[in-house]
């Protein structure tokens, strides 16, 4: 059954009339008859009664085009909401960012576009890197931030951030500028939970520096963290925006790799929604990596 059939059963309905219903669709009144003649036989029932003057709904027809009114009023309105989320003025973009961007590279990014593109609505979720890749294989959402690539994924680097050890205020590190993270070896840690993307980058940094210290709490969230290492209940390694926020003191890490890279991915198997690729293409075009 046809969405364009429907279309013309109700024009006939309306007009009463074969001839006038054809002129006014713009076909010709053999292929309006054939396409009545379709819906007749597939819904096994007459809709229309032919008349001298025209034609005039049976009982079951009246049905049929109570029923085929809806049916195009439906069809009608799903055509709006698809045209207007993939529009590249005013449609719709799925974002997904790991929580520890909440805060600092999310909204600066987002105040951008908007500026750009005030129409776009970006619908956000925060997830974890895991997450992020399922949620972008399943088409829940069409862009993420992470930390890594994960294969058949585009992934456009988008920001460095350079990591920090974060220290109680007590700490008898505090006062020192820089250390390393072998100095660290006797401390209590606090972290991100395994199978986080940041977990495994601070497990290689300790692994380099050759120590592996006993983790005493563990959160998905960076700003928590900072806050447990304030109260004294350890210490982290945390991007630098995180450091002081809620007393603690932020300490340069003399390792060379004491770095994330923050990318923007999306799948390569299908074209990105218009909405999306204008963000794609406004995150390659301001630099956003400085």
């Amino acid at each position: 059954m046809l969405i364009r059939d429907l279309s013309w059963l109700l024009e006939l309905g309306d007009a009463g009339h074969v001839t006038e219903a054809a002129a006014t669709i713009g076909t010709s009144q053999p292929t309006l008859s054939r396409a009545l003649a379709r819906l007749e036989d597939e819904l096994g029932v007459r809709i229309f009664e032919r008349l001298p003057t025209g034609v005039s709904p049976t009982p079951e027809g009246e049905i049929v085009i109570e029923a085929a009114r809806d049916l195009v009023a439906r069809h009608d309105l799903l055509v709006a909401a698809l045209t207007h989320r993939l529009d590249p003025d005013s449609g719709m973009v799925r974002l997904a960012f790991l929580d520890s961007m909440a805060t600092t590279l999310v909204p600066r990014l987002l105040r951008a576009f908007h500026a750009q593109a005030p129409g776009i609505k970006v619908v956000l979720s925060q997830e974890p890197t895991h997450h992020i890749h399922r949620d972008l294989d399943r088409g829940v959402v069409e862009l993420g931030l992470t930390m890594d690539r994960a294969e058949g994924h585009a992934w456009l680097p988008v920001r460095r951030e350079r990591l920090v050890v974060v220290v109680p205020p007590g700490h008898r590190l505090r006062h020192r500028k820089r250390v390393g993270l072998a100095e660290l070896a006797d401390d209590e840690l606090v972290t991100t939970p395994a199978g986080f993307a940041h977990r495994a980058l601070v497990d290689g940094l300790l692994a380099d520096a050759g120590i592996s210290p006993t983790i005493s709490f563990e959160s998905a969230d960076l700003a928590t963290i900072e806050g447990l290492v304030a109260a004294g209940l350890g210490v982290a390694v945390v991007p630098e925006a995180f450091a002081g926020q809620s007393g603690s003191v932020g300490l340069a890490l003399s390792s060379p790799g004491a770095t994330r890279t923050i990318g923007l991915t999306w799948r390569t198997d299908r074209p990105l929604a218009p909405p999306a690729q204008r963000l794609v293409d406004f995150v390659r075009g301001q630099g956003w990596d400085d």
